[in-house]
C-alpha cells in the first residue's frame, strides 16, 4: 500500500493525538486487513472525517496526498458496504460506490489500496481507465457484481454511454483531487456521471480537493447534502527531509547540465519533471540518445507502457524517470534520491507535490530546481506557499563542463 496512505504505526503514534482504528466500531473484516498493514491510528484528516462518514454525513476534505485521503474514503465505503448488504437480487455493471479521479495513474494507486483494505471483505473493487483495452474492462465488470468502481471520468462515460454500467444503485460516490479534475477540463464528464447517480440527498458524496477555490466550493455545494469540511494543512515534514536547491543558468544550458547531474554517484534513483509534454519527450530523447537508459510518464504514453515503466521504476530496474505533472502524480516510490525540476512548475502546488516524491518514509532526499530567464519569475510565489526563501546558488563548476 502507498506510503502514508493510512495512518500512522504504533510506533508513530505516539507523536498524535490520533483515535485508535480499534475504537471507531469498524466491520471485523476490514479492522483485520488495516491490522495487516501494520497501522493502529489515525492521521489527522482520517481522526476528523471518519466519525461523520462513517456515520453516512456527505463531507468537503481539504487535502494532499500523504495526508491519509485515500484510505479515509476507502475505510467509509467498505464499512458502509459491509454493514448494508443487499438482500434483493444483485445484477452486473450495478456497482455500489463510485471512485473519480483525474489520472490513471492515481485510479490505479486507490484501486491498489482497496485491494490491500478490503482483501478479507469479500467485496470487488473494479478499475477503469482510459488508453487501456475496453473489452478486458468490460469483461471484468461482468465477470462478477461489482461493488466499488475506480474510474477516470471519460473512461466511466465511455461504459455509461455504451450502457456497459448503470448507476442508479451508487449509494456512495467520492471525487477525488477535484481541483485536478477542474484544472485538466473534466468537470462537464463528472457533472454527467453525478447525474447518472441518485439525487445527492439518496447517496453519500465526499469531495476531496487540495485547495478551494470558490469554483471547487460552488462544485461542492452542488453535489453535496449538508457535508461537514474539513481541512488538513500539507505537512512540512517532507520539506524537512528534502535539501532543496535552485540552480540559476541559462535554458541552453539545462540539458548539459540534467546529463552531469544524472552522472553523479549520489543520484541513484531520480524523477525529472518538465510542464510540458514536448519538453519531457525531448529530454527523454536527448538522454537515450546518449545512452542513458530511462523510463517517460506523459499522457501521450500508451497506459500499457506507463504501467510498465513505473513498475520498472519502482522495482530499481529503471534509475531515471522523466515526466509530466499529470502523470507523475500518482507516483509513490520509496527510495528516489532526487528529484529535478527541469523548469519550474507554474502552479505552486505543483512543486510541493514534485519534490515530495523524495525524502519519504523518513529518508533523506534531494530537489534541484533549474530556473532561468524565462521561468525564475514563479520563485515567488512558490517561496510563498512553502514560507521559507529558496537559495538560489549558480551552477557548480563541475556541472557546466560539455
Amino acid at each position: 500500500m502507498s506510503d502514508q496512505a493510512l495512518g500512522t504505526t504504533e510506533n508513530s503514534a505516539a507523536q498524535l493525538p490520533g483515535i485508535s482504528f480499534g475504537s471507531l466500531d469498524l466491520a471485523p473484516s476490514l479492522l483485520r486487513g488495516i491490522k495487516d498493514l501494520g497501522f493502529e491510528r489515525c492521521s489527522p484528516i482520517q481522526a476528523q472525517i471518519l466519525p461523520h462518514t462513517l456515520e453516512g454525513h456527505d463531507a468537503i476534505g481539504k487535502a494532499q496526498t500523504g495526508t491519509g485521503k485515500t484510505a479515509a474514503f476507502l475505510i467509509t465505503l467498505f464499512n458502509d458496504l459491509l454493514n448494508n448488504p443487499i438482500e434483493d437480487e444483485r445484477y452486473l455493471a450495478e456497482p455500489r460506490a463510485i471512485v473519480l479521479a483525474p489520472t490513471r495513474e492515481l485510479v490505479m494507486q486507490i484501486a491498489d489500496d482497496a485491494r490491500h483494505l478490503g482483501k478479507y471483505t469479500g467485496l470487488s473493487t473494479v478499475t477503469l481507465i482510459g488508453g487501456a483495452d475496453y473489452a478486458k474492462q468490460l469483461a471484468k465488470v461482468n465477470d462478477r457484481i461489482t461493488d466499488i468502481v475506480v474510474a477516470t471520468p471519460g473512461r466511466l462515460i465511455d461504459f455509461i454511454q455504451r450502457g456497459d454500467m448503470f448507476l442508479d444503485r451508487v449509494e456512495s460516490l467520492v471525487l477525488d483531487e477535484a481541483d485536478r479534475m477542474l484544472d485538466m477540463g473534466f468537470i462537464p464528464q463528472v457533472k454527467r456521471i453525478v447525474r447518472s447517480t441518485p439525487r445527492k440527498e439518496d447517496r453519500q458524496t465526499l469531495l476531496f480537493s487540495a485547495t478551494f477555490s470558490q469554483d471547487i466550493m460552488n462544485l461542492a455545494r452542488q453535489w453535496t447534502f449538508d457535508p461537514i469540511t474539513v481541512e488538513i494543512e500539507p505537512e512540512r515534514v517532507a520539506t524537512e527531509n528534502v535539501d532543496q536547491r535552485v540552480y540559476l543558468l541559462e535554458s541552453r544550458d539545462r540539458l548539459n547540465v540534467l546529463k552531469r547531474i544524472l552522472a553523479t554517484p549520489e543520484v541513484t534513483s531520480v524523477i525529472v519533471f518538465a510542464n510540458r509534454r514536448d519538453v519531457v519527450r525531448k529530454v527523454h530523447e536527448r538522454l537515450q540518445k546518449q545512452g542513458l537508459d530511462c523510463g517517460i510518464l506523459s499522457g501521450e504514453i500508451a497506459q500499457v507502457k506507463r504501467t510498465k515503466t513505473l513498475e520498472r521504476f519502482k522495482s530499481g530496474k529503471l534509475r531515471v524517470l522523466i515526466a509530466t505533472d499529470v502523470a507523475g502524480r500518482g507516483i509513490h516510490v520509496v527510495g528516489v534520491s532526487h528529484v529535478i525540476n527541469y523548469d519550474l512548475p507554474e502552479d505552486p502546488e505543483d512543486y510541493v507535490h514534485r519534490i515530495g516524491r523524495t525524502g519519504r518514509a523518513g529518508e533523506k532526499g534531494v530537489s534541484i530546481s533549474f530556473a532561468s530567464e524565462d521561468d525564475a519569475f514563479l520563485l515567488p510565489e512558490i517561496e510563498a506557499l512553502l514560507g521559507e526563501t529558496l537559495k538560489c546558488t549558480q551552477v557548480p563548476e563541475e556541472l557546466l563542463v560539455d
